[in-house]
């Protein structure tokens, strides 16, 4: 054992030595104890989590000859099973890799052999391994073995990705799911492994590794590993965190933040001289990237959930560096950062030079922080009549302060909104330029429209709209959510159209306005109340008990 790998070495030979599954080890074991095993097991998760540890355990707790329930050991004497199946050569207990067995030949073979009784075990044991590989042959030629195998057989089945299995077997299986394993309980397992091989290696370090394993055993093992193997060849140092990230390839987080500090500041070539600060010290594009990621978590949480508490995963010095440059970022600012290094994460798959591709990331971070407020044009004609966003919505033609946050609907409005760039005398024919007509009124621009036969216009007009107030020239409107997105594109095109002239359609977050279509109504509910309080409708009413009054027409 002394010279195996630590994975290997320290890999558990008993259900207490599982960490981070408690409840399904109990669960387990309590079946084993009162005889209520399944026919079939399923064990998913991550990798290194435990899944094929956990069913040679399996393995072991249904075939050793001391009394399980009762938590008696073996001392893998010759009449035991546990040294065979740990040694993976006991006759009973059958491994198979389903990712270099896929067909239906193997699968009929292990049917075959599945009648025949264990020749010394209690109980013969199928493990096959990363079972979602296997055909859909195969999987159908499992289904009636794992339904209604022999007493004596039992199926351990281990996969990464449950969801490739057919539902048809994971219906005939006692699924546990392995959980990834918590950075604290790593830490844990990775300190006692130090001590036990006598190796110098510090706590940050330690906790560095539990977080980039990402919650496998295996991994932070095999990282614990290569750490002091590093530490046996440099002279019995202690290894430390900055140890660990040259080996990995990780940034350092307080340099990742201040690269961030110098973006926020539009600060481009202090920026990349962080970067390339990285680079020498042997970065990792997509590991740098993912720092990047989590960065921006940080800076979102403190703009969300105010100051950040001190955990493993960040030192204090880090805390007070994101307190104080969250001051320089927005969520909106955070928004595009992330989308923007998703897109560079997939970008790094078909670029060949991985640092050039990051200093491409910055320079784009650093020009999409200094994108200011974009100007919304709605306004008809060359560009003469501009608005910005803050005055279309922020404020009322008088100048007037409104509410500050912009409604989802008059964002939708503008977003679809595009500037008419086109010269009036092009839109306008020699005979339509002398025809002008003369639109006074809010209800003019609906029978004008009516007139032309816009339709959809027209519609709009009368039950989405609602008008605030109507110059000559100048039309302030708030809407409702069924409005066309095209509406004020489309509006200020017949305008111009039909008057000669460019009208200005601004929006207004007056609420109290109404549709014509709402105050129609209203009118016309108004007028039937007034009507039954009249004579004629009283004696209506007493001739015809049950009438009820729905609606009335003046004659003209």
């Amino acid at each position: 054992m002394t010279n195996k790998i630590l994975a290997l070495k320290y890999r558990p030979q008993e259900f207490k030595d599982l960490i981070g599954q408690e409840v399904m080890t109990q669960t387990i074991t309590n079946a084993i104890k009162l005889g209520k095993t399944p026919n079939a097991y399923l064990l998913t998760g991550i990798r290194g989590v435990g899944k094929t540890t956990t069913a040679r355990l399996i393995a072991k707790a249904l075939n050793c000859t001391k009394n399980f329930s009762v938590g008696e050991k073996c001392n893998s004497s010759e009449n035991c099973h546990c040294k065979e199946i740990v040694d993976s050569n006991h006759m009973d207990v059958l491994e198979m890799d389903a990712a270099s067995k896929t067909g239906i030949d193997d699968v009929r073979e292990l049917i075959e052999n599945s009648k025949y009784s264990p020749t010394s075990a209690k109980f013969k044991i199928f493990i096959i391994d990363e079972v979602h590989m296997l055909s859909k042959q195969a999987f159908n030629g499992l289904l009636k073995t794992l339904e209604e195998p022999p007493p004596s057989l039992k199926f351990i089945l281990a996969t990464t990705e449950v969801r490739k299995i057919p539902v048809t077997i994971l219906s005939r299986c006692q699924r546990f799911d392995l959980k990834r394993v918590s950075v604290d309980q790593l830490c844990k397992h990775l300190k006692m492994i130090s001590i036990k091989e006598k190796g110098k290696i510090s706590e940050d370090a330690i906790q560095l590794i539990a977080r980039t394993s990402e919650g496998s055993v295996r991994d932070s093992i095999s990282l614990l590993d290569r750490a002091l193997i590093s530490q046996v060849i440099n002279g019995e140092k202690q290894i430390e965190e900055p140890d660990v990230r040259q080996m990995l390839g990780l940034a350092d987080k307080g340099k990742t933040i201040l690269l961030l500090k110098e973006v926020l500041s539009g600060n481009e070539k202090d920026a990349l001289k962080y970067l390339h600060e990285l680079i020498n010290d042997g970065l990792d594009a997509k590991n740098f990237l993912n720092d990047i990621l989590e960065v921006l978590y940080l800076f979102s949480k403190r703009l969300s959930l105010g100051p950040i508490e001190k955990d493993s995963s960040i030192s204090e010095a880090d805390i007070q560096m994101i307190d104080q440059y969250s001051k320089n970022i927005e969520m909106q600012d955070i928004g595009l950062f992330w989308q923007l290094t998703i897109k560079t994460i997939d970008d790094l798959r078909i670029i060949g030079n991985e640092n050039l591709a990051l200093e491409m990331y910055i320079m784009q971070l650093v020009h999409l922080k200094n994108i200011g407020s974009i100007k919304e044009n709605i306004s008809s004609g060359d560009g003469n009549n501009e608005f910005t966003k803050d005055n279309l919505v922020g404020k009322k033609i008088d100048e007037k302060p409104l509410e500050t946050n912009i409604s989802n609907q008059i964002k939708n409005q503008l977003k679809s909104t595009n500037q008419i760039k086109t010269n009036p005398a092009k839109i306008l024919s020699k005979d339509n330029q002398s025809a002008k007509i003369k639109i006074s009124s809010f209800q003019d621009l609906i029978n004008q429209a009516n007139k032309e036969k816009e339709i959809e216009l027209k519609y709009d007009l009368e039950r989405n709209v609602k008008l605030v107030s109507f110059n000559k020239g100048k039309i302030d409107i708030s809407f409702n959510e069924q409005l066309n997105k095209n509406f004020i594109k489309n509006l200020t095109e017949k305008l111009l159209l039909w008057t000669g002239e460019r009208w200005i359609i601004s929006l207004s977050k007056n609420v109290k306005a109404k549709s014509v279509y709402e105050i129609s109504q209203e009118d016309k509910s108004n007028k039937i109340e007034e009507f039954k309080k009249s004579k004629i409708a009283q004696d209506i009413q007493k001739a015809f008990p049950d009438a009820k009054l729905v609606d009335f027409k003046e004659e003209e």
